[in-house]
Parts: structure tokens; sequence; C-alpha cells
């Protein structure tokens, strides 16, 4: 298999590679292909979180366990206010 990288990312794989950490620059792109397929992996899971919670959401608003957002949100804007305000002397 041939590679083609830009300059930048050549110079990358040879700095590593001269830092002592890796043996050659196989080494390199195969750690970079590893944390990739990690990454990738932790962003699937994410997504499968984020798909998790919105279904709870949805299913808590249709037991009728909603809030009002706009009331929400005041009550938000309230305790951060009385948070900043310095204790009365």
């Amino acid at each position: 298999m041939n590679v083609h990288l830009t300059q930048e990312l050549e110079h990358l794989v040879q700095s590593r590679v001269k830092s002592g950490r890796y043996a050659s620059a196989s080494e390199v792109v195969r750690d970079a292909l590893r944390l990739l397929a990690d990454r990738d992996e932790m962003m699937e899971l994410r997504k499968q979180e984020l798909r998790t919670k919105i279904a709870q959401g949805l299913d808590s608003l249709q037991r009728g366990e909603g809030v009002d957002g706009d009331e929400f949100f005041a009550q938000l804007e309230r305790e951060e206010s009385a948070f900043e305000k310095p204790p009365a002397a």
C-alpha cells in the first residue's frame, strides 16, 4: 500500500520517528490509525448516548413530565443572578 502525505504530515511522521518514540513511519501511521478508530468508536458511543437521552426526554414529555421552557430559563437566570450577587454585608 502506498500512501501520499502532505509535506506537513510527512514532517510530523518523521519528527515522531526522530523523537525515538517510534521505530518507523509505519509504527506512527499504525498508531495514528488506532487512535482514529478509537475516536470513531467514542463518537459512535456519544451518538448512541445522545439518542438514548433524546428518546428518554420524548418519553417523559409524552408522560406529561415536561416543564415550560420559558419558565425554566427564567428560573436559571434568576439563580445565576442570585449566585453572582455579593453576599449582603
